[in-house]
């Protein structure tokens, strides 16, 4: 047999369209169509452009049907963002992006509703500020909510323009902070108590859901009307679902944008410790759940790559993992997770104020700035690693990256090195991959989650990296890292003292 299906991929850097073909026991890939994605500012904030989103969608659709015939269309996206439709399902407004400043202070503003404790014990989820949870009380009294009937988060706002169908997958809803873990769907007495409109709600989904074909109308414009699934359309569950591994003794770094530290389970841990450590757990595949962290990843680099291209110089990711390559280990260390690092901004200058805060020497060359980012990162991996060993009760003998910070041979040798564990890296593209085998087992092809691995492992090939160099200085390193979590220097977003 031999079927085609495409995944949607959407990035907070960058969306694809991705053709993969199945002949029954591996699949290829093939990028169809990339474009890049993203925030817009505007008076009022910072949004996603999500019309110019749903416009690309659509070109990398015709782009695939005028090749060959679609079994299948998922779309997947990062979490929390969504789009609020009227009572004729007409779009209120541009989307905020998650790192709109708009939701600070409403963390605090919804622990006085109702004690962080219990929002913790109901949704299992961990407490960051872009969740959709305080997006949606940073909005509450504002005409935009007042209008809306209807909440869709971004894989479903776009499922929604293609097939004419309003629901919610189950694995992003569960990452909003507004799922109840125990009742396996939308925590109304959650709503109630923050005075949020339940009605804006929609159905609840499984991943592998048939929505139906594309509306007639986006089948003329691209030309064929497949239809379209509701795959595990968080990009980390796709991911997950994609890791090449065997048995269950394996932790996975979902490496991008953000970086999703974690394990798989049978169940949820909603305990004291997994509170404590600020620890979430999210809907997986197949009766699954990702116990994880969310670590903030490439973001630092990205960011800093954007302020030096302002500034006149351009670095590619190649160039930059050369160059922190050759500079000196064991230098300065941030906490990756600091909220000064969270919004957009002149990201090398909040690192260097933060080292100057925390009284290590600031690193100055763009060599030194990412080495710093590479290696605060990994050592922040070790961290959530072994969080997640000791909530799960269960030892990690493996780590897999995925995503596209597989392809960075720097940044998985140092999270070996870091981590004193063995990394297999790849597929860079998981989460399309992912996407795409819950299409195929949507069709009836694959039967379970350990068959698709199986389908995952004949179609890549991983590298393998060993923990290399002394075990005493990345222990040194760590601890100096433990140090600066919960360090508090007070920086505006352009790295200045406030």
């Amino acid at each position: 047999m031999s079927a085609s299906y495409l995944a949607v991929d959407l990035g907070a850097e960058s969306g694809r369209v991705v053709l993969g073909r199945f002949d029954g026991g591996r699949v290829s890939l093939e990028e169809v169509h990339r474009f890049p994605n993203a925030a817009v500012r505007l008076p009022d904030g910072l949004h996603w452009d999500v019309l110019r989103i749903l416009s690309e969608i659509k070109d990398g659709l015709a782009r695939a049907v005028r090749e060959e015939e679609i079994e299948g269309v998922g779309v997947d996206s990062w979490g929390v963002d969504f789009g609020l439709l009227d009572s004729e399902g007409a779009l209120v407004s541009n989307p905020y992006h998650h790192r709109d400043a708009r939701t600070e202070g409403m963390m605090e503003k919804a622990f006085g509703l109702v004690p962080k404790e219990e929002i913790y014990n109901t949704t299992g989820i961990q407490f960051l500020p872009i969740n959709t949870l305080y997006q949606l009380l940073a909005m509450r009294g504002s005409p935009l909510l007042e209008a809306a009937e209807t909440m869709l988060l971004i894989p479903d706002l776009m499922n929604f323009w293609l097939t004419g169908e309003k629901a919610c997958e189950y694995t992003n809803a569960t990452t909003t902070q507004l799922f109840d873990l125990e009742e396996g769907g939308w925590s109304e007495d959650l709503f109630e108590a923050m005075d949020l409109p339940s009605r804006i709600l929609a159905p609840i989904v499984q991943p592998a859901t048939e929505l139906g074909p594309l509306l007639p109308e986006v089948a003329e414009e691209v030309g064929a009307g497949p239809p379209v699934f509701a795959v595990a359309s968080h990009d980390t569950a796709s991911a997950v679902v994609a890791v090449p591994a065997e048995g269950e003794d394996f932790a996975y770094i979902s490496s991008g944008t953000w970086s999703l530290v974690g394990v798989e389970l049978s169940g949820p841990v909603v305990t004291e410790e997994g509170l404590r450590a600020n620890f979430t757990n999210e809907g997986g595949f197949g009766g699954k759940t990702r116990l994880l962290k969310n670590v903030m990843g490439l973001w630092l680099l990205q960011e800093c790559r954007r302020q030096w291209a302002r500034e006149g110089k351009e670095y590619s990711y190649e160039e930059l993992a050369r160059l922190a390559e050759d500079a000196p280990p064991a230098g300065p260390l941030v906490d990756p997770d600091h909220p000064v690092f969270l919004a957009p901004g002149d990201m090398a200058s909040r690192i260097r104020s933060f080292c100057e805060e925390t009284g290590q020497r600031p690193p100055e060359e763009p060599a030194a700035v990412a080495r710093c980012v590479f290696e605060s990162l990994v050592l922040k991996y070790r961290h959530a690693i072994e969080q997640a060993e000791s909530l799960a009760g269960r030892a990690i003998g493996t780590v897999n990256v995925v995503g596209g910070g597989s392809q960075n041979s720097l940044l998985c040798q140092l999270t070996s090195d870091a981590t004193r564990r063995p990394v297999l890296a790849g597929p860079v593209e998981a989460t399309a991959l992912g996407n795409l085998m819950v299409q195929v087992h949507a069709r009836g092809h694959l039967a379970s989650l350990e068959e698709i691995r199986e389908t995952v492992r004949r179609s890549v090939e991983v590298q393998e990296y060993e923990p290399q160099g002394r075990e005493d200085g990345w222990q040194e390193a760590y601890e100096n890292l433990q140090g600066l979590i919960g360090a508090a220097p007070r920086l505006d977003r352009e790295g200045e003292d406030t």
